[in-house]
């Protein structure tokens, strides 16, 4: 049989993705266990580990990471659900599917910095309330933001997952075809939120499964947003992770490598009793599935609970990033006056020569992470297609997605220093990569799997290659997926903050670094150009591509996105 070069797109693939992980893996275990020929350790050792649960942090950062991370996934999975069940019958819906791709394209730091100047006891929301409404004549001595118990840090992440999980719902239940079974329900006397648990909820999850445990690993690692929002006495794990791995000592060093291991340890078993509690609830609800009530107070609850949590992580999501563009652009802004005093450019001009810099930087690493990642899953999907099966080798690509960041990266970097090319743009665009090509994947994979086959049959029987079908006919038919797969991985790509700081070895610097560094004390104006600035980027892209697909298909009504 012929082999086509599309063959070995898979095995490419895989390479690209996996060797660094799994080489990082081993990177990270290693020096956990004292084995580190670079500092001239050769023996296996406990001392790392002895060190790790000796350091007075160590306890306190597992504890705060596992409290803000579960509960802040569960409460995330609550809210989406809830809303789904309570909005799916609405013609709200509709008008909020719209919304969740712009509030989405905010990045992790810059929502958690616009939640911080929302939020703050000096921040927009004590100035529109005060003195009116608290009486407060100057900012109240409250511990809002970096609060010790992650209060601020669990609420953000609850708020930011929580549209992440909305996008994944509306998408899996149009590939559940639920409406017949929800309609059935209806008809018999349920009542609308009553009758999308009991239907559609059963279909949908085994759906989003992944994209719950996706949020729940990111959640107990997530390290720009911990940064600007969590505490410091101790700051949950991987933040505390990453100071040591930053740090000149070898001990350090060796205590980040075992703490790398402890927080994958701890995603793992996270992601266990996720699903153990899955198999609890579902035994626990099964009285209320089957009692045969028709409506009830429960159902009531989880729409409001969903409708209030929906309803505030849109306000915060646009609100923040107005916040931040107002920031941007004041010159005296005095409590309690709502709006600056005077107005004036002077924060941009100040940044502006680094700003271009550092926008440059970001341009470049994310546009060639993204042309790499939708150059391989496309080449992916055309190879999947050719077999006339869907590649085992699939779920994979997903696998960035389940493990903690720090808990490879560290390893990563080991790696990359080895090969001598860390701290510089190509260690920084691949780390991107790792991250990137699981989004664009998934954003291609079903508008490719859903072409006609009949066109690539006719194609071939013409007399074209597979690669110039791929090109004359498929590529064509997917413009809008293939520019929206792109925004994606674009706005992926931007918001990455530890793969930049780790693989460039503190070296390169993007918008998104520098915006992190600003927020634990610097200049708010400053902070306010930088910050809008990571969130402007991938809305651009989103808009442009938005366009760039209602353009391709506006005399084509089967191409309109």
């Amino acid at each position: 049989m012929r082999r086509s070069a599309f063959d070995l797109a898979w095995p490419t693939t895989l390479t690209v993705l996996l060797a660094p992980i799994a080489l990082g893996l081993i990177g990270a275990l290693a020096p956990s266990l004292g084995f580190h020929p670079v500092f001239g350790l050769h023996r296996l050792s406990l001392d790392p580990w002895r060190r790790l649960f000796e350091d007075p942090a160590t306890l306190g950062a597992i504890r705060l990471s596992l409290t803000t991370g579960l509960g802040a996934t569960a409460a995330a999975a609550a809210i989406a659900f809830g809303l789904s069940a309570g909005l799916h019958h609405h013609p709200a819906a509709r008008r909020l599917r719209l919304v969740l791709a712009p509030a989405l394209a905010l990045p992790h730091a810059s929502f958690a910095i616009g939640l911080a100047f929302l939020a703050a006891p000096s921040g927009w929301l004590a100035r529109l309330l005060s003195p009116g409404l608290t009486g407060w004549i100057q900012p109240p001595d409250l511990l809002i933001i970096n609060d010790p118990y992650g209060l601020a840090l669990a609420i953000a992440l609850t708020l930011k997952e929580t549209l992440f999980l909305l996008l994944m719902i509306v998408a899996a239940i149009g590939q559940t075809g639920a409406g017949s079974a929800l309609r059935t329900a209806r008809s018999l006397g349920y009542g609308p939120v009553r009758a999308w648990l009991l239907v559609v909820l059963p279909r949908v999850y085994p759906q989003v499964r992944l994209p719950i445990y996706a949020v729940l690993a990111t959640a107990l690692s997530v390290v720009d947003m911990a940064l600007i929002l969590g505490p410091s006495t101790p700051p949950p794990l991987a933040p505390l992770i990453l100071s040591w791995a930053t740090s000149f000592e070898i001990d350090d060093q060796l205590k980040a490598a075992a703490g790398a291991v402890l927080q994958l340890a701890l995603v793992l078993a996270a992601i266990g009793l996720w699903r153990l509690g899955e198999r609890i609830v579902s035994i626990l609800s099964r009285d209320w599935r089957v009692c045969g009530r028709r409506a009830g107070l429960a159902e009531g609850v989880a729409a409001t609970v969903g409708g209030v949590g929906g309803v505030l992580a849109l306000a915060v999501s646009m609100f923040g990033a107005l916040g931040l563009l107002i920031w941007s652009f004041s010159a005296r802004w005095v409590w309690p006056d709502a709006l600056p005093q005077a107005w004036s450019l002077e924060p941009w001009r100040t940044v502006l020569e680094p700003l271009t810099a550092l926008v440059g930087r970001t341009l470049v690493i994310a546009v060639v992470a993204t042309l790499a990642a939708v150059g391989l899953a496309i080449a992916c999907l055309e190879a999947e297609d050719g077999r006339q099966r869907r590649a085992g080798a699939a779920g994979f690509i997903y696998l960035p997605l389940l493990l903690p960041q720090i808990g490879f990266l560290f390893g990563v970097q080991v790696l990359w220093s080895a090969m001598r090319i860390d701290g510089g743009l190509f260690a920084v665009t691949w780390t991107h990569l790792l991250f990137v090509l699981p989004y664009v994947y998934l954003a291609l994979a079903d508008p490719f799997r859903a072409l006609d086959p009949r066109l690539t049959r006719t194609a071939r029987t013409l007399g074209h290659s597979r690669l110039a079908t791929l090109i004359r006919v498929k590529t064509p038919l997917l413009v809008g997926p293939l520019l929206i797969a792109a925004a994606i991985g674009f706005a992926v790509s931007v918001g990455q903050y530890l793969p930049t700081i780790l693989a460039g070895a503190g070296r390169v610097e993007t918008v998104t670094t520098e915006a992190v560094a600003l927020a634990s004390g610097g200049d708010r104006r400053q902070t306010g150009v930088m910050a809008f600035t990571q969130a402007l980027l991938p809305f651009v892209a989103l808009a442009l591509a938005l366009g760039g697909a209602a353009l391709a298909g506006r005399n084509r009504k089967g191409l309109r996105t």
